[in-house]
């Protein structure tokens, strides 16, 4: 898939052998670009995420993204509709072409929702949070785990359905660690590509012998709800004080109070906000709860003390 690709003109390029307008730049990170393209046959806009790749290491993990993606099929995780790797003037770049959500990500609802002083109700929190067990669910029975699972790797579209993306921190949920040596490089490996303040604590300081499992999204889902419910994470201020998140994530997350949401969702995350993996539930069960507070939520839940 995707091995035909050519900048026709000034503004136009083709991958699989569609033509594509490009519109606007949209985001940039440290090693990636993501572009606003129209389709010129179908007139739709998609998001071309670009992705340098350095080394024969960095384009090994562009492909692995493309595989993560083409693993699923399902309506909470974003699709690829196509992709290519492109060589220019001595440059490898891996092209990943996705659709266009044009709402944006969770973090980006939850910042307008912050600069206007307002909340999140607590059954569009059950919805949201709901559509991300469902993705999460697939993943983990797959046998993976999404490892960098955060508000701004959620995107949400009109009707609010979440789709999980950036799948490239993806990897075999079940980790064996055999020495001293293997935790390290697990150490690190998360130190670069699971984001800090929605690590897992057993991601910080990994022992020596020990079993990494999927439970480390768990905590990471945790940390989606309260910054869904407080519209900050539980560790973001902690990271931009500069103080010592591995640290913080030892203690049991404290839950603001007085809080408006209803002791069900307080109780659902603090049972994923325990420091102990092997405390902490699997995603089927944290889905079954959110099924059953759903049946029970208010119809208007507005207002945050």
């Amino acid at each position: 898939m995707g091995q035909t690709l050519c900048i026709c003109s000034r503004g136009s390029l083709t991958i699989d052998n569609k033509r594509y307008y490009f519109i606007q730049k949209l985001d940039e990170g440290g090693f990636s670009y993501v572009d606003l393209l129209e389709g010129v046959q179908d007139g739709r806009f998609y998001a071309l995420k670009r992705i340098l790749c350095h080394d024969r290491e960095a384009r090994q993990e562009a492909q692995t993204e493309v595989e993560m993606h083409q693993l699923f099929s399902h309506p909470n995780i974003l699709s690829l509709t196509a992709h290519t790797f492109v060589d220019r003037s001595g440059k490898s770049e891996a092209w990943l072409l996705l659709p266009y959500i044009s709402k944006g990500s969770l973090w980006s609802v939850l910042e307008k929702l912050r600069d206007k002083g307002s909340s999140m109700p607590e059954r569009r929190i059950l919805h949201i949070l709901h559509g991300i067990c469902s993705g999460l669910k697939t993943i983990h029975e797959r046998g993976y785990a999404h490892r960098d699972l955060k508000p701004t790797n959620v995107l949400l579209d009109e009707d609010d359905r979440p789709l999980l993306m950036d799948l490239g921190s993806m990897n075999k949920a079940r980790i064996e660690v055999r020495g001293s040596r293997e935790a390290m490089t697990v150490q690190d490996w998360a130190a670069q590509r699971c984001t800090i303040s929605y690590r897992a604590p057993e991601l910080f300081n990994v022992e020596s012998h020990c079993i990494i499992d999927a439970r480390t999204d768990i905590w990471s889902l945790g940390c989606v709800v309260y910054s869904m419910m407080f519209l900050e994470g539980p560790f973001d201020v902690v990271f931009q004080k500069g103080d010592s998140v591995a640290l913080a994530v030892q203690n049991s997350v404290v839950i603001p109070q007085p809080c408006s949401y209803s002791e069900g969702l307080q109780s659902l995350l603090s049972s994923m906000m325990v420091s102990n993996p092997q405390e902490r539930p699997a995603v089927g069960w944290v889905l079954d709860q959110v099924q059953d507070l759903r049946t029970r939520s208010p119809n208007t839940h507005t207002h945050m003390v």
